[in-house]
């Protein structure tokens, strides 16, 4: 047991039990998740209550050890990775479902709740987050509060900031910030809560939050449509939103290496599938009834096969069926089973610019020494593409600055951004500086200063400040 762990222990021992503390002893054998580094500090707290965790960062603050935030591990950019010295503070304890309130449509949840706990406890009520991601199982909501989540439904629902009625977190200095709030009209000055949603830990440690919840329809349709490109993939989503009696729930893009090898790695049949297709795009209607779900999307498809130019399309059977096509859109691990290391990326466009920049960036890669390509495949309906290099050289360290600045440049004039919804963290760190709005960056640092003048949160992560 370290030194630190032994402190804390004698002098916060009078919250017993509302405080677990675990060593280098208790964490070499726990999963770091998706960064190897997230628990290399060796020393973790893990709160039960908001006093707790403000107790911690108070003792932090005068011993001088700086804190790392931690959710559920999902982060894909470095958010959560910690040092030795630094102290681990997690929400896994912070894991109950206040309340749901289904009139006023409303969740109170403390911030170690997953994602998925939060939609069957919605879903109990007719209701749902009105986010989603494919890390559902073991994202929290402190997390996705940190890194303002987007996901599959940000199309019509906006990313996290849209859904954050209240927040309560721990500040740098110790004190806890509690705004609450139940209501979504606020015209009260300055929205301080928004501070935190993004700042990816930098600015306090969120322990609780009030959630917008959305309606819910139970009956889904699920289909696969090849497309000739992303315009016209973008027409077929324009007219199924336009539908009055039926919600569109899922509007995915998957360009035809990503979706060939996805089908192949796990026996998929893609004979429906004409052989020149470009883009394959995953539907999911929702509505009252599965009948009507089901006869919206074949009848709509109907109606657009030839003026859209439709290259083959399947509707899903059953759910597993169903279930079966999200896989092959959400299971994106193949990528690395077959170009292990490779350079992965996250941007966002306006929807009208993505066949442009997806041309453009095939061409920037492959001038690239080594001839590199990309899998691509997103979001279709809000612009955001997820990327992933691969090819001879592409996990060489002396070719990042190269495929970073393929990826990148362009994007802003665009008026799109180099991180669409994974955050900045650690591995994003030089675009932040190259590719980041200054104006913003300023300012960001500014706000760290005030709040955090000893850099006990995050430190060396966004916004850049010295160490």
């Amino acid at each position: 047991m370290s030194e630190m762990i032994r402190s804390l222990r004698r002098d916060l021992n009078e919250f017993g039990d509302a405080l677990v503390l675990a060593g280098a002893d208790v964490l070499e054998s726990c999963h770091p998740g998706e960064h190897p580094d997230n628990l290399r500090a060796g020393a973790m707290a893990m709160p039960a209550t908001p006093e707790a965790a403000a107790a911690v960062v108070r003792w932090c603050g005068a011993h001088g050890v700086a804190i790392v935030p931690q959710g559920g591990l999902t982060g894909l950019v470095g958010g959560a990775t910690s040092r030795p010295g630094e102290l681990i503070l997690s929400t896994a304890r912070l894991t109950r479902i206040e309340a749901i309130d289904p009139l006023a449509r409303t969740a109170t949840v403390e911030a170690g709740v997953t994602l998925e706990v939060l939609q069957a406890a919605a879903a109990a009520h007719g209701l749902t987050p009105g986010i989603d991601l494919a890390s559902r199982g073991s994202a929290t909501v402190g997390g996705m509060i940190a890194t303002n989540a987007g996901g599959i439904l940000a199309f019509r629902n906006g990313v996290m900031r849209h859904q954050v009625l209240g927040i309560e977190a721990v500040l740098p200095d110790g004190g806890l910030f509690s705004d609450m709030t139940e209501v979504m009209k606020v015209s009260a000055g300055p929205d301080v809560k928004q501070l935190l949603i993004g700042s990816e830990g930098a600015y306090g440690f969120v322990t609780r939050a009030v959630l917008k919840l959305e309606s819910r329809n139970p009956m889904r349709a699920t289909a696969l449509v090849g497309v000739r490109h992303a315009a016209s993939a973008l027409e077929v989503v324009g007219r199924f939103r336009a539908l009055p009696a039926v919600q569109l729930e899922g509007a995915e893009l998957m360009w035809r290496r990503f979706f060939a090898d996805s089908a192949a790695q796990r026996g998929f049949d893609t004979g429906w599938l004409e052989a020149d297709a470009p883009a394959v795009l995953l539907l999911e209607l929702s509505a009252a009834s599965e009948e009507e779900a089901r006869t919206a999307l074949e009848d709509g498809l109907a109606a657009l096969w030839e003026a859209e130019a439709i290259a083959g399309g399947i509707v899903a059977a059953s759910l597993d069926q169903a279930r079966r096509f999200w896989a092959l859109r959400e299971e994106s691990d193949f990528i690395y089973r077959l170009h292990p290391a490779a350079p992965s990326f996250d941007v966002s466009v306006p929807p009208g610019s993505l066949d442009g920049y997806v041309a453009t960036l095939r061409s920037r890669l492959a001038a690239l020494a080594g001839g590199l390509d990309a899998y691509v495949y997103g979001h279709i309906a809000d612009g955001n593409l997820h990327l992933s290099v691969f090819g001879e050289g592409a996990t060489d360290p002396a070719s990042r600055d190269a495929i970073e600045d393929a990826v990148y440049d362009g994007v802003a004039a665009l008026g799109g951004s180099f991180s669409a919804e994974h955050g900045v963290g650690l591995e994003k760190r030089r675009a932040y500086l190259a590719y980041g709005n200054p104006a913003r960056r300023a300012v960001a640092q500014a706000i760290k200063a005030a709040l955090d003048p000893n850099n006990l949160f995050n430190p060396g992560k966004v916004p850049y400040r010295a160490n």
